[in-house]
């Protein structure tokens, strides 16, 4: 679809691209598909040739990648022809902005799926009927979605072994390097820290980005976790050289940082956004964390734009 990250589309389909190569042999054949008979175009630029999704008549596997403008594409004529498409035998994969077209056909009603994190929570107020789940993808039955790229490319190698073979999909794995394979079930981070190595950290900052409008005491993340409040702050002073509550405090303010950014969300609405129950003390924080108040950081970033 229009506006769709050119990586979310590779993951899509080099997967598969490779898998022939290291088969050998044609395991998968795919054609490209356009909402209606015009180009679309990648956020990077690139176009993709028009090729009307009507003139597909039945295909084993649907993967719809979307990323932006979801609800404007949404036009009554793509939602036809994906429901048209969905039959029983029909596996419907979606990627980053692509959750949100499925469920928009009403193809998600009763299953669990995510999306980009950016949007699980309004995905979850729009589609009350779909079991939304904060996750990397997710594999039900015949209904695969995918929060973004890099979950993307896992969830095509776990296509790849349940279609042909785990030795197959490992092989596309080496060939694009990819050695690590976090599970599915792995929550997506707003904010993921490159030197999160301890589990008790990992699952606290979990805990924390979970909890980003009402923060927890720091005392009743240790007894969700099982360990006292000492031991966890001995983790993050080990893990982070700082202290848990100060990690949290970063969070939020990076939080806050996009929704400035990256939003129209009046400044109020983001002070209550990131846990801080009035304006003026979120302003103080962003602040002496960021150098400018956060109505000069929107202005600057205006003139930018």
């Amino acid at each position: 679809m229009d506006e769709t990250n050119t990586l979310s589309l590779a993951a899509a389909v080099d997967p598969m691209r490779a898998a022939n190569r290291q088969a050998g042999r044609m395991v998968f054949d795919w054609q490209f598909a356009t909402p209606e008979g015009r180009d679309v175009s990648l956020t990077s630029g690139l176009t993709v040739p028009a090729a009307p999704l009507h003139r597909i008549d039945a295909c084993d596997l649907l993967i719809v990648v979307a990323g932006f403008d979801l609800q404007g594409q949404s036009t009554p004529q793509l939602m036809a022809g994906l429901r048209r498409l969905a039959g029983k035998d029909t596996m419907i994969a979606a990627i980053d902005g692509g959750p949100w077209v499925v469920a928009n056909a009403g193809l998600l009603d009763g299953q669990k799926a995510t999306t980009h994190w950016e949007d699980l929570e309004t995905f979850a107020n729009n589609f009350p009927d779909v079991d939304t789940v904060n996750a990397r993808y997710v594999a039900a039955y015949n209904r695969w979605t995918s929060g973004g790229a890099a979950p993307a490319l896992d969830m095509m190698l776990h296509l790849i072994s349940d279609r042909h073979s785990s030795s197959l999909a490992r092989k596309v794995a080496a060939s694009f390097i990819h050695n690590s394979r976090p599970a599915p079930t792995d929550p997506q981070l707003r904010h993921p820290h490159p030197n999160m190595r301890s589990t008790l950290t990992k699952r606290a900052h979990q805990l924390m980005e979970a909890h980003l409008d009402q923060p927890l005491p720091i005392h009743q993340i240790a007894r969700q976790l099982g360990q006292g409040t000492r031991t966890l702050q001995t983790h993050f002073q080990t893990e982070f050289g700082t202290t848990a509550k100060a990690h949290y405090l970063t969070l939020r303010l990076s939080e806050a940082h996009r929704l400035l950014i990256q939003t129209d969300m009046s400044l109020h609405m983001i002070s209550l956004a990131t846990g801080f129950g009035a304006q003026s003390s979120f302003s103080r924080a962003y602040k002496a964390h960021f150098g400018q108040s956060p109505k000069v950081a929107r202005q600057n970033k205006s003139r930018r734009s």
